[in-house]
């Protein structure tokens, strides 16, 4: 979370403050500590609250946020928002103790978290997936101590995770700290080494964002999405499945779905591969594996149009009119140079996803820094694009992976403008509208 609330904050407004990121940094790290070495439980109580605190407000504004006539109240939003508070109520016990719920829920999230990291590295083999099955192994361990009652009893199992949590993110704040000391102006923020999976961006370590005026009327970027269940006609659902991976066609074909990114005129990401082959489920996880042999020449198709006269329209649209077009269009300059296609490392969704931030860099609010970046951290959506995210580090992009990342960030760089008694009585105004009309009936 902490790389994309960077991100969002920009290399621009983070190069002159690097000391203050370090400083952080080892204040989070300094504050983890104390919380894993306090014997008196006085950290212990404070930290702990706090965190469940911070959680119920959060699920409540989400909640609170839901009444403005403009925000659809989809399910996600509610869940998203619902699930903060019911967390945030159980780490500070309301309306009773819930120190052994608590234990069990964060093991198991740390359990399922362990597996699917374990998982994934051993069927995509991605570079380093050794160093991701160890860490998978390491988790795991961690579960099993916060499931077990030993050696940490379960009244210190929240405390333990909020400390491991200020400990890695302060490591991360560190490091960052450092590599935008060392950054050349006009660099991403992205080229600093270890942003994310390899062969990400790895592009941009010599990009630079200059000699590209910004665009005045420019259009919309949109996210366009073809779903995995909308391109084929599908005989048995498995929701998630079909969903964040894969439906199987009734022919047995497999149907990954497809993204593209439009910035018409100017830009079209669209990658599929040179010769199109059908994939059958039979030896699917082979072709799973981004590795060298399952890499095949590309292609970059040429537009919107072109697809939906020889396809089909897209099934969902996302569009942006706050991001930086010159990152984005030095950022595709310098991906499309290899049109490599691999169907796990570097398909379709990867071409949108990492497009994406290099085009987001920076729109993440505005004003000083000290009260931009924790307004970033303090938002729920930015909490779900970087669990999405942490995701397809584990795995891959897929198209509704990249599908429900764009929406969370859609809602972080360009949030309702509405205030929260305006929200508040907007719903007033409805309910009141709402009861009249039961009365006339």
């Amino acid at each position: 979370m902490i790389r994309l609330a960077l991100l969002l904050t920009g290399a621009t407004a983070l190069r002159a403050r690097w000391p203050a990121l370090m400083a952080a940094g080892v204040a989070a790290c300094g504050l983890g500590l104390l919380i894993l070495l306090d014997t008196s439980d006085g950290a212990t109580v404070v930290a702990t609250h706090a965190f469940g605190y911070i959680l119920v407000l959060s699920g409540a504004l989400g909640l609170l946020g839901t009444l403005s006539p403009q925000i659809r109240a989809n399910r996600m939003v509610l869940v998203r928002a619902g699930g903060l508070l019911v967390l945030g109520l159980l780490i500070v016990d309301l309306p009773w103790n819930n120190q052994i719920a608590n234990s069990l829920l964060f093991g198991l999230a740390f359990l399922i978290d362990a597996v699917l990291r374990i998982a994934g590295a051993w069927v995509l083999r991605f570079r380093r997936w050794r160093v991701a099955i160890a860490g998978g192994l390491v988790e795991a361990g961690l579960a099993m101590l916060a499931i077990s009652n030993w050696p940490l009893s379960y009244h210190l199992t929240v405390p333990f995770a909020i400390a491991l949590l200020l400990i890695m993110n302060g490591i991360t704040l560190a490091r960052m700290g450092l590599a935008l000391r060392r950054l050349p102006p006009d660099a991403s923020i992205l080229s600093i080494p270890g942003f994310g999976p390899p062969g990400w961006y790895e592009h941009l370590e010599e990009v630079r964002a200059v000699g590209l005026p910004e665009m005045s009327g420019r259009p919309a970027m949109v996210v366009r999405i073809w779903t995995p269940t909308g391109s084929a006609e599908i005989a048995t659902r498995r929701p998630v499945v079909d969903r964040y991976i894969a439906a199987v066609d009734k022919s047995g074909k497999i149907s990954s779905g497809h993204a593209v990114l439009d910035f018409a005129p100017h830009l079209y990401i669209s990658h599929y591969p040179a010769e199109e082959t059908e994939r059958a489920a039979a030896g699917f996880l082979q072709q799973l594996r981004a590795t060298a042999e399952n890499d095949v020449p590309g292609r970059f198709l040429d537009s919107y149009r072109y697809e939906v006269d020889t396809w089909f329209p897209a099934d969902a649209h996302i569009a942006f009119r706050r991001f930086n077009a010159a990152r984005l269009l030095i950022h595709w300059a310098h991906y499309s140079r290899d049109r490599t296609y691999n169907f796990t490392r570097r398909n379709c969704s990867v071409a949108v996803a990492v497009a994406l931030d290099a085009a987001l860099e920076g729109m993440g609010g505005s004003g000083p820094l000290w009260r931009r970046l924790p307004r970033l951290l303090l938002n729920p959506d930015l909490w779900v694009a970087a669990a999405l995210r942490r995701r397809a580090e584990t795995l891959t992009w897929t198209p509704m992976l990249v599908y429900d990342y764009a929406r969370a960030l859609r809602r972080v760089v360009e949030p309702h403008q509405m205030g929260w008694l305006g929200r508040l009585r907007s719903a007033w105004m409805r309910w009141r509208a709402h009861r009249r009309v039961e009365r006339a009936a």
